[in-house]
């Protein structure tokens, strides 16, 4: 039986200008990526056209990266950007939160619906797949950057992290496969056209619930009411999606028409010269900006990473850091 595992793969892809361009980054880019391609395949079933599937995917992306920003900044290290908040926009020194992200996301496209006048549930019942597939990748990401450690364990595919000690639960992983497995039984619940909110209802309890006993093999290093900050989120979730659903089958809105083949393939002739010039630059601004990001606590980003690519300097790469945590 193989395993346990020591966990040795570089997180950084590569460095352009003195910026060094992470895994955890790219997973974002390739997640904002297929989000555009996938509203771009179903549009009609939403009636938008070219401009309102860039207008949706820049709102929803921008989103994600404001929301998982501040929700890491303000619930999880306040108590390092209190101290200095010039570093609350330099998202190259780490700190992003996914349930900032999810919240992000879900603004974003509020305010797309709003503006658009669509309706939210038509359109976050097509949103969850891609987002499903976004944050399964994210997480494949935190893992390749060897970051948010699970609890000691002595299990044949624990794993020794560089950084700290003993052999741990992989639990980015079991929270990345749950995410991932969310996708086929979305898609299953999209062919049977329930109520509208049903299938985001039951995002929300895939992710919520079932997130609720991974992180209990994860290791928090700061708590919120007496639970690990993760945990409030999660419940939340879930008793929001359970909520949705009640209410769906109450209200019985008519669900979408079941995805097929001929729509997909229709959906990919699009003339994408009819998009403006300039909304077709802040996409490529927002899936080039995520590749600076690494995966971790601000303040650790340096000090833990400095040993672990060739040519790093922690004094280099993060001059403001380096002044700070220097003992």
């Amino acid at each position: 039986m193989p395993g346990p595992f020591i966990h040795n793969i570089d997180p950084v892809i590569g460095q352009i200008g003195g910026m060094y361009l992470w895994w955890y980054g790219f997973s974002y880019t390739l997640g904002f990526l297929l989000l555009f391609h996938w509203v771009r395949s179903v549009r009609e079933f939403l009636d938008m056209d070219v401009r309102q599937v860039y207008d949706l995917s820049i709102a929803a992306s921008a989103g994600v990266l404001i929301g998982g920003r501040l929700v890491e900044v303000v619930f999880y290290e306040w108590a390092y950007y209190g101290a200095h908040p010039w570093h609350i926009f330099a998202i190259w020194i780490g700190g992003m939160s996914t349930h900032g992200i999810l919240l992000g996301g879900t603004i974003g496209l509020w305010l797309f619906c709003r503006q658009h006048q669509k309706s939210f549930l038509a359109v976050a019942d097509e949103l969850v797949i891609p987002a499903a597939l976004i944050m399964g990748l994210g997480r494949l990401g935190n893992f390749i950057d060897g970051q948010i450690v699970g609890s000691i364990t002595d299990v044949w595919w624990s794993v020794k992290f560089p950084d700290v000690d003993d052999f741990r639960h992989p639990v980015v992983l079991y929270d990345g496969f749950k995410n991932l497995l969310l996708i086929p039984v979305l898609i299953l619940l999209r062919y049977l056209q329930p109520p509208r909110g049903v299938i985001l209802g039951a995002f929300l309890i895939g992710y919520g619930f079932l997130r609720i006993f991974i992180d209990f093999f994860r290791e928090y290093r700061s708590e919120l009411f007496g639970l690990p900050p993760g945990q409030e989120f999660n419940i939340g979730m879930t008793l929001v999606g359970v909520s949705l659903i009640i209410w769906a089958y109450r209200s019985r809105h008519a669900g979408v028409r079941p995805l097929t083949l001929s729509a997909i393939s229709d959906s990919y002739e699009l003339d994408v010269r009819k998009a403006t010039r300039f909304k077709r630059l802040i996409f490529r601004v927002i899936l080039v900006a995520p590749l600076v990001i690494p995966s971790d606590w601000t303040q650790d980003v340096p000090q833990r990473y400095g040993d672990r690519h060739e040519g790093m300097s922690h004094s280099r790469l993060y001059p403001e850091i380096h002044a700070i945590t220097e003992p």
